[in-house]
């Protein structure tokens, strides 16, 4: 029997059982992909995050993430939760980076009493999606836009109509390999959104690094300045800080760690 540390990290939280739970779990080495996806599974969290020392160099740790149905592109609350795992192991560590398979170098560094966490811009572009749109329940939406990594984002008239929207689950799983966000001006924020996502079997994520890296560029165009807040409204909710620097998107949240142990298999 193989003991595998574990640890569980609420991400874009400022208290236990608030933002985004992810499991973090580092490697000595990669396990077959098979074996990653089954201990996402039994996680049963948003995402699972393996990390494994990188021996070229070229960044600090090599880093992946697993939802429990898919592997996915780009993962911005567990690469959040791991820098938070990282940088708490070591209080003299100001930075660490992670090389992606599909999302390039990331980092995440010390803020303030949080982080801040670099990832790409991914700005979208308008296109018709009215099968989403109707499966949102938001037809018709005020803009539609999509990011070709499987983004949707789609804008609702404003805060109240994001926080009562109750989604066709099954019609938008019949929509295929989809990251479905609905968005509006905020409340008591400056942007308000929900994330969801039946096809990684998430039917609505807590909230979401990816989905600020493709509204990041959107809002600041709109808003007409690089940097703004944004609330995630889901059940457990979560803020984000949201700036634009050149195609970097930078996210800043803080970090809770609510459970540390052991994965045997």
């Amino acid at each position: 029997m193989t003991r595998l540390p574990i640890v569980q990290i609420d991400a874009f939280a400022d208290r236990a059982f608030t933002g985004n739970p992810a499991a973090v779990m580092p490697l000595h080495a990669w396990l077959a992909d098979e074996v990653l996806q089954s201990i996402a599974a039994e996680n049963n969290l948003s995402e699972t995050a393996f990390l494994v020392k990188d021996a070229s160099g070229a960044t600090d740790y090599e880093l992946r993430w697993f939802t429990p149905a898919a592997e996915v592109a780009l993962c911005g609350h567990a690469t959040l939760a791991s820098g938070h795992f990282l940088l708490a192991a070591d209080p003299a560590l100001n930075r660490v980076t992670f090389q992606t398979r599909q999302a390039g170098v990331l980092a995440v560094e010390r803020a303030g009493t949080g982080y801040d966490l670099a990832l790409p811009a991914w700005a979208p572009h308008p296109k018709p999606m009215p099968e989403i749109v109707a499966a949102l329940g938001l037809d018709p939406a005020s803009e539609s836009l999509w990011y070709e990594a499987g983004y949707a984002l789609v804008v609702a008239r404003d805060a109240a109509q994001v926080r009562a929207l109750v989604p066709d689950q099954a019609a938008l799983a019949r929509c295929g390999k989809l990251v479905a966000i609905v968005t509006a001006a905020g409340d008591d924020t400056d942007v308000i959104s929900r994330v969801f996502t039946p096809y990684y079997d998430i039917p609505e994520d807590p909230v979401t690094g990816s989905a600020h890296a493709v509204m990041t560029p959107y809002w600041a165009a709109r808003l007409g300045r690089d940097s703004f807040t944004a609330y995630q409204a889901s059940a457990r909710g979560g803020y984000v800080g949201c700036r634009l620097e050149g195609d970097r998107v930078v996210l800043s949240g803080q970090c809770v760690t609510v459970l540390e142990g052991a994965f045997l298999i």
